[in-house]
């Protein structure tokens, strides 16, 4: 498709739009047209007709409510132009031309439910898993195909069949916009939390690209993520995820300095942390706590809630209680297991009981399937061996790390660490140390 060209400024506030608007249009759309590939064609028409008249007009002064009336008028010609739906286009041309046509600039129908419609569409059980991830991930937190296969560890090009597929299943099984209800729900809540979780996770330390985090991304994954708890306000496990979203997201200002460099937790300006989301963290935690304590079940998102309370509460990195985050960690590999959370424990009990420690639980799953080719391992080694004096190593583990890694601003991190350890000599053992190792 080719895009005539527009102004720099006028282009970049078509850009900030897009990202902004792009996955409320699809969801709005679909939720019309019950169509995902068509609604998704139907944004792109929006976005190419912005691309038209905004150099020349100007952008509108609600353009989210504009890119949604061009694409309601295109699906409605679209659907006109389908004899074989004659009866469909009557009905969604009255109801759209009354509410929407009149009034570019008034507030844009259904909106924010509409997101979450298209999140519980998605992880539909008529896909497999890794599908209604994947097709979620690329319809609500608007990630492309390639970030979507990187984070996969797979090539583009089986990520977008994979995607292509997912679509047609849904367009087949004939599932429904209209949010579920009881059982059905529930069946699909966790898929929905954890994917809720990814995009934060993708907007937090981005898989790829120029910049370490993705704001946007983390926004609208805490928007969501209340609007689950408002959905489902009595699961301690949704408000855990609520409330890990939170306390993380209370960080983002903090993880990066005036000259632009990345800023990692221990060394951030706890004043700059946002108080706002740490008390709706703090208040959305004890809420969980309170439904746990009569009787209710608690997994996973309370368990790291409660890890990102202890930070929380701490006013300075050496007032950080890391024996009491160490001990959640443990009750947390026993609750939810895997990798990922190994490594985050290699960290607390490096913290808590010193580095070597640390470095014997990261042994035991840094060669795990999931973190090839990633530079996680990599860097929490050169951490622990920064911690333990040995900075020969640790720049080696730096350095390792960094050619892992596909974020340019996360390989400036780490080729900084590397050549500041590099800088710094190993002490030199006695004669007995020596023996030692």
């Amino acid at each position: 498709m080719t895009r005539p060209p527009a102004d720099p400024p006028t282009s970049a506030a078509i850009t900030a739009v897009w990202r902004q608007e792009s996955v409320r249009l699809v969801a709005a759309l679909a939720r019309m047209t019950r169509d995902v590939d068509l609604a998704e064609d139907l944004a792109q028409d929006a976005l190419v007709a912005a691309l038209e008249q905004w150099p020349d007009r100007g952008v509108p002064g609600n353009p989210g409510a504009w890119l949604t009336a061009v694409a309601k008028r295109r699906a409605i010609d679209q659907f006109r132009r389908n004899d074989t739906l004659r009866r469909r286009t009557a009905e969604l041309a009255h109801g759209l031309e009354e509410t929407v046509m009149p009034d570019l600039d008034g507030a844009v129908d259904h909106i924010e439910d509409d997101v979450l419609r298209l999140a519980f569409l998605c992880c539909h059980s008529a896909l497999p898993p890794e599908s209604r991830t994947a097709l979620t991930l690329r319809l609500v937190g608007g990630l492309t195909t390639a970030e979507i296969a990187r984070a996969y560890l797979v090539r583009e090009t089986t990520m977008g069949q994979r995607i292509s597929r997912a679509k047609r299943l849904l367009a087949q099984s004939g599932a429904s916009m209209d949010p579920p209800t009881g059982r059905e729900r529930e069946e699909r809540l966790a898929d929905v939390m954890a994917v809720v979780y990814l995009i934060f996770n993708e907007g937090y330390v981005a898989t790829a690209g120029a910049d370490w985090t993705r704001p946007e991304l983390c926004l609208e994954a805490m928007r969501l993520a209340r609007m689950l708890s408002a959905l489902v306000p009595d699961d301690p496990e949704v408000l855990g995820l609520q409330a890990l979203l939170e306390l993380q997201g209370s960080r983002l200002a903090a993880r990066r300095a005036d000259d632009g460099t990345t800023v990692l937790l221990e060394a951030q300006d706890r004043s700059r942390w946002d108080r706002l989301l740490v008390r709706r963290g703090l208040r959305a935690l004890d809420r969980a706590e309170t439904l746990a304590r009569g009787g209710r079940p608690v997994g996973g998102y309370v368990l790291q809630a409660s890890i990102a309370a202890c930070h929380a509460r701490a006013s300075r990195a050496e007032d950080t209680d890391w024996t009491e985050i160490a001990r959640l960690y443990d009750v947390l590999a026993y609750a939810a297991p895997g990798p990922v959370v190994e490594v985050n424990r290699a960290v607390a009990h490096g913290r808590a009981f010193g580095p070597d420690v640390g470095l014997a639980v990261l042994d035991a799953v840094a060669d795990a399937p999931a973190f090839a080719g990633s530079p996680v391992p990599g860097a929490v080694r050169g951490d622990l061996l920064e911690l333990a004096g040995r900075h020969d190593a640790a720049a080696a583990a730096f350095r390792e790390a960094a050619t892992r890694s596909h974020n340019a601003d996360e390989r400036r991190l780490l080729r900084r660490r590397a050549d500041e350890n590099a800088h710094r000599s190993d002490p030199t053992p006695s004669p007995t140390e020596g023996a030692a190792r």
